[in-house]
């Protein structure tokens, strides 16, 4: 028995005479029930604890029941604390309770009581019934339901997805003979209190012919519609009711019988100017045979609380009916672990973000596929299929990894226009935010062009690791050299390619090199591998005195020319990590020659396998003790290097 189910049993019998429960309680107690309820303030709606056959091997103390409760899994706590040792929750933020008796319970004396099983008996279980309103903060995101918005082309699907989700990630552009969407969005819409995750689809385009880019978009939203709980049925008020629409509603019948989905009238900030009326837009759109529309301007943002309220009660009950079939498990409300403790956290363990990048047409589409194992992104010969940055997430030997993929990477001629224009920022964009880069290469090109590498391979490469990114190389299409004739060729270029690299890239050493074949599936343990190690070197730390006993090693072992020649390295540090960033301290205002910088890091990434990142050295003076001179800086290491992080291109060695 804890000591500290002794001191609240002490505390609560001082207080109020008797035991938890207020009554006593003999161990000879079979099935009980009691029910604790807790009244809300502002619609009176009860949520209902129901404790089944609670007393059975219950702790008994002097004719008083301690009740072994896990609350882990109770969604209305505001806030809970986990105590290491007894594996127990104890709720600090308790809102009042009433137990059967009558009496209150405080939350004092919760905060005093560890519910725990100390010996693991299955029997002691809490039957939780959930009630609304249903705080959606505290759900684990997997557990949310999905949304697809639907539609036939350029009716603004993906502006409303930017106004769910609140960034702009969808590329918007008004092409109405062209499709920018192609392929599935997901992201978590935040619409209120109200919180799931949205699809942002292609336009759907039903009599599209066999084989075309339309016909495989929307067989790839029918793949998506298996697995979606609502969908919003988006239609352009300003065109009224158009036959591609009833094409639409037909098609969404066929595939998704069991969804009722919410028509929304997009672009309804039109009908305040006086052309038409919002009536006459919402007889022509009940036609479609989905019940009442909604008015929306996803533009704008018209007509949000409006489908807020639509999609409340749906997304409530659905939540309510997934809580309460999990509540025996653990139901991702709340915490999701109770070891979780505030402290240093390793940061290789963090998630990890991967951007597939490459020029056009080189399988970067296929590769995600291959590494998701599933066709989560449209893939075909067409040059330039690829326009939005498709962001997915995935589990990969329990670690969390966030893959995007990007269009194809082309030198800014000033020429683009539309969304191709849009597609070379985005992916741009998505550069900077990743944390490992994925080159691809394709086998085929370097065998027609005698180099590994064209110049826009190489701007990719360098601008990488100019933002101090991890790099990993992936030579695709290795499957098109094995009918060649010359049966060496293979081999060659497997030979050649690493060496050529590191030619062309010489800011870094031992860049990894994969030779996969995306479309036959070979290479993605290697790939993934590569990636990891990757990013946990991007993510190491050394300390310092390691740092230094190594440094008078290195620096024994190097052959001066004279003993002068030697700089005078007082100590060495790392001040940050992802990329390792070092600190060197000079004595007097001797500065390191860039012959000094590249010893150090050359021998930093070979005996301490960093290859592969970019690694940085800055330097600090250190004034002798006879200088009459004072540091302006304190004598902090991170704070003096805080000055140099800003410049990265100067930093780089």
């Amino acid at each position: 028995m804890s000591h500290s189910w002794v001191r609240a049993l002490s505390s609560r019998k001082r207080h109020y005479g008797v035991g938890i429960l207020h009554r006593s309680i003999s161990s000879s107690s079979g099935c009980c029930c009691s029910h604790f309820s807790k009244v809300n303030n502002e619609n009176n709606t009860l949520f209902t604890v129901s404790f089944r056959s609670l007393f059975n091997n219950a702790n008994i103390i002097n004719g008083n029941a301690l009740i072994p409760l896990d609350l882990k899994c109770c969604p209305l706590a505001p806030r809970w604390h986990h105590y290491r040792g007894y594996g127990s929750v104890v709720q600090q933020k308790m809102p009042e309770l009433v137990s059967g008796s009558g009496e209150d319970v405080t939350s004092s004396d919760l905060e005093q009581l560890n519910f725990c099983s100390d010996d693991g008996g299955t029997d002691k279980k809490v039957k939780v019934v959930y009630e609304k309103p249903i705080d959606f903060t505290k759900i684990d995101m997997n557990l949310l339901p999905t949304v697809i918005i639907v539609g036939r082309p350029n009716v603004g699907k993906s502006a409303l997805y930017n106004r769910l989700i609140r960034r702009r990630e969808a590329l918007v552009y008004n092409t109405p003979d062209d499709h920018v969407t192609r392929d599935i969005r997901e992201g978590v819409a935040k619409l209120g209190d109200l919180r799931f995750k949205v699809l942002d689809s292609a336009g759907l385009e039903t009599e599209a012919a066999s084989g075309s880019i339309l016909q495989r978009t929307t067989s790839m939203t029918a793949n998506v519609l298996a697995r979606t709980q609502f969908a919003v049925f988006l239609i352009d008020v300003r065109a009224g009711l158009h036959p591609l629409d009833l094409d639409v509603g037909r098609w969404f019948r066929k595939h998704a019988p069991g969804i009722k989905p919410i028509v929304a009238m997009n672009k309804s900030e039109s009908l305040c100017d006086g052309v038409g009326s919002i009536s006459d837009a919402a007889d022509e759109a009940r036609m479609l045979g989905f019940g009442d529309p909604i008015a929306i301007s996803a533009e704008t943002g018209l007509g949000m609380a409006a489908l807020h309220d639509a999609l409340q009660p749906l997304i409530e009950d659905y939540m309510l009916q997934v809580l309460n079939n999990n509540c025996d498990q653990d139901n991702g409300y709340g915490p999701s672990h109770v070891d979780d403790v505030a402290g240093e956290v390793d940061e290789s363990k963090l998630p990890l973000q991967l951007a597939i990048i490459g020029r056009p047409n080189v399988g970067k589409s296929t590769l995600l596929n291959t590494l998701l194992q599933e066709e989560r992104v449209l893939v075909g010969p067409e040059v330039g299929l690829t326009r939005d940055s498709v962001r997915t997430q995935f589990q990969y030997e329990g670690r969390t990894i966030y893959l995007v993929d990007t269009a194809g990477w082309l030198q800014r001629t000033g020429l683009e226009k539309g969304p191709s224009s849009l597609s070379v920022m985005q992916s741009r964009k998505n550069l900077m935010r990743a944390q490992v880069v994925a080159l691809v290469l394709d086998a085929e090109e370097v065998v027609k062009a005698r180099r590994s590498m064209t110049h826009a391979e190489v701007v990719i490469a360098r601008r990488a690791v100019e933002e101090g990114r991890g790099l990993v190389v992936i030579v695709n299409k290795m499957d098109l050299l094995k009918g060649k004739q010359n049966s060496t060729l293979f081999d060659k270029v497997m030979e050649a390619v690493p060496l050529e690299i590191q030619t062309v890239i010489p800011q870094i050493t031992g860049i990894p090199v994969v030779f996969t074949s995306a479309l036959e599936g070979r290479g993605r343990i290697a790939v993934m591998r590569q990636v990891i190690d990757t990013y946990e070197k991007w993510c190491s730390r050394l300390s310092t005195s390691r740092l230094n006993r190594w440094l008078r090693k290195v620096m024994s072992r190097h052959s001066w020319k004279d003993q002068a020649a030697q700089p005078k390295i007082k100590y060495l540090t790392q001040v940050k990590a992802r990329p390792p960033t070092f600190v060197a301290f000079t004595s007097g205002k001797t500065q390191l020659s860039d012959t000094d910088l590249r010893f150090l890091t050359k021998s930093l990434k070979e005996d301490f396998d960093l290859g592969g990142i970019p690694i940085r050295i800055m330097q600090r003076s250190v004034p002798r003790k006879g200088d009459g001179s004072r540091s302006k800086s304190t004598p902090s290491a991170g704070r003096m290097a805080e000055r140099f992080l800003s410049d990265k291109r100067t930093a780089d060695v």
